[in-house]
C-alpha cells in the first residue's frame, strides 16, 4: 500500500510537470471495441490522441506503463443515491426519518469518493430520498474540487403522487416527512417540475407506480396526461425525465408520455419491451437492487435456490434483451454499498449480458442515453475520464474490481 501511494504520488508529479500524459496499457476499451497494443495521450483535461502505440507521440509526456491491464472510459453509473446507505445498516424510514441531513451529507461524500476509486467517474444520482436537494450541494462541492468524487447527473427530490411514497406504517393521523416531493394536478405539477430545475436538477425523476397505501403491491400513480405534462414541462429546459415503473401498466404510461428512461421494469411484458424499443426509451434495470434486498430479507445466495423476485426478473430482462431494448448500467447502488457498483456489471453477464455489451452500456449508452456528449469515450477531444483495470473484462468482468489507475479530467485519482 505504502509503495503504491508512493507511486501514485510520483506519477502526480510529474503529470503536474509534463501536462501531457501517454498511457499504454495492453490494451484500450474505446467504449465500442476492444483494441489490442493502444495507447492513450492525454493533454490538459481532454484525450489528445488514441491509436495503436506505435503511432502515439510520446515526446513532451509524462509516460505511465500499465502492462497487463486495459483502459476504458470512466464508467458512468446511471441509477445511483449517495445520500443512501445500505438498508442493512439503517433502513429506509429510519434514513429518511432520524438521520440528520448533516450526517447523510457527510456519509455522502464518503460514498462519493468510493464511487470515483472504484472507476465510476460520473453518476446519474436519482433522488435525495428525503434530503431535499443536497445533492445539488454535493455536485457543486465536487466540482469546485473541496471534496473528491464522481461528475454528478442530480434530480434532486424526485416527484411522487400524494399517497403513494413513504415512510409508511404510521397512525393515519400522523403526517411525517417525505422521500420525495408530493405534486398532484395540473398547476401543481408544473410548479414542482420547474421548482426542482430551478433549485438544480439535470434531470426530473417521476414515480410511475408505486405502492398506494399500507398496499404491498404497486400500482400507477400519476396518469397517462399528468406524465406527459410533467414531460412536456421539463423539455422546455431542455432536459429529460426519467421513471421509476415497476409494473407493466406503470411502463406503459411512462413511455407513451416520452419518459427517456425507465427504472426497475420488474413486471415488464414482451409487449411493453416492444413499446419500449419502438420509442425508444431505455431499461435501467437495477438488477443488484433486488437481489439486495432479498439477501437483507433472508435470502441465503449460493446456498438456497433462488427466490421467485430473483427468477422473474432474470426472465423480464432477458426479454428486454430479446427484443433489443437499451439497456442502460445502473445498479440502484445505495440500497446496496457505494464503491461496490462493480456488482450490478457481473449480475448483467450473469443474467445473459454479452461482457462487451455490459461494458458498453456502463460507457458509450449511458453516455448517448444521457446525453452526455463528452464522455464515454476514448476518442480524442473528450474529457479524460479514464480508468485502467488489471485484466480483461471481456474475458472476465470481475477485473472492473481490480482498479490500477482513475483519471478524472487528465488528473489522477489515488486509488486503493
Amino acid at each position: 500500500m505504502k509503495s503504491y501511494l508512493i507511486l501514485a504520488l510520483s506519477l502526480l508529479i510529474g503529470v503536474a510537470k509534463a501536462q501531457s500524459v501517454v498511457l499504454r496499457p495492453d490494451r484500450v476499451f474505446d467504449g465500442e471495441v476492444m483494441r489490442e497494443g493502444w495507447a492513450v495521450r492525454v493533454s490538459n483535461d481532454r484525450i489528445e490522441a488514441v491509436g495503436p502505440a506505435a503511432e502515439i507521440r510520446a515526446e513532451g509526456a509524462q509516460l505511465i506503463d500499465l502492462r497487463g491491464t486495459t483502459l476504458m472510459p470512466g464508467l458512468i453509473e446511471g441509477h445511483s443515491h449517495l445520500l443512501l446507505h445500505p438498508y442493512n445498516e439503517t433502513p429506509w424510514d429510519d434514513q429518511v426519518l432520524r438521520e440528520a441531513r448533516s450526517e447523510r451529507v457527510a456519509r455522502a461524500t464518503v460514498h462519493a469518493r468510493k464511487t470515483l476509486l472504484a472507476g465510476f467517474t460520473t453518476v446519474r444520482d436519482l433522488g435525495t430520498e428525503g434530503a431535499d436537494y443536497d445533492d445539488v450541494g454535493l455536485k457543486q462541492a465536487i466540482d469546485k474540487g473541496i471534496i473528491p468524487g464522481p461528475r454528478m447527473v442530480v434530480a434532486t427530490r424526485a416527484l411522487i403522487a400524494t399517497g403513494s411514497y413513504g415512510p409508511k406504517s404510521f397512525s393515519p393521523d400522523i403526517e411525517v416527512p417525505q422521500g420525495a416531493e408530493e405534486a398532484n394536478g395540473h398547476d401543481q405539477l408544473i410548479q414542482a417540475v420547474r421548482r426542482q430545475i430551478g433549485k438544480g436538477a439535470d434531470v426530473v425523476k417521476v414515480y410511475a407506480d408505486y405502492r398506494w397505501g399500507l398496499m404491498a403491491d404497486a400500482r400507477p400513480t400519476f396518469t397517462l396526461d399528468e406524465l406527459k405534462l410533467m414531460v412536456e414541462v421539463a423539455a422546455s429546459s431542455g432536459r429529460a425525465v426519467v421513471a421509476h415503473a415497476g409494473t407493466a401498466e406503470g411502463m406503459r404510461r411512462a413511455i407513451l408520455a416520452g419518459c427517456r428512461t425507465l427504472e426497475h421494469g420488474d413486471a415488464g411484458t414482451p409487449e411493453i419491451f416492444a413499446l419500449m424499443k419502438e420509442r425508444g426509451v431505455a431499461l435501467c434495470p437495477t438488477l443488484a437492487a433486488g437481489d439486495a434486498v432479498s439477501q437483507y430479507r433472508g435470502w441465503r445466495k449460493g446456498q438456497e435456490p433462488e427466490p421467485e423476485r430473483i427468477r422473474n426478473k432474470r426472465t423480464t430482462f432477458r426479454q428486454a434483451l430479446d427484443v433489443g431494448v437499451t439497456i442502460c448500467f445502473g445498479g440502484d447502488v445505495g440500497v446496496f454499498a457505494h464503491g461496490d457498483n462493480a456488482r450490478e456489471l457481473e449480475m448483467m453477464v450473469d443474467y445473459g449480458m454479452a461482457p462487451l455489451a455490459v461494458l458498453r452500456s456502463a460507457t458509450s449508452v449511458n453516455a448517448d442515453v444521457f446525453g452526455l456528449t463528452d464522455r464515454g469515450r476514448v476518442k480524442a477531444g473528450l474529457l479524460a475520464d479514464l480508468v485502467a483495470v488489471t485484466g480483461n473484462p471481456v474475458q472476465e468482468m470481475g477485473a472492473v474490481r481490480r482498479v490500477k489507475l482513475v483519471m478524472k479530467g487528465g488528473k489522477l485519482v489515488t486509488t486503493p
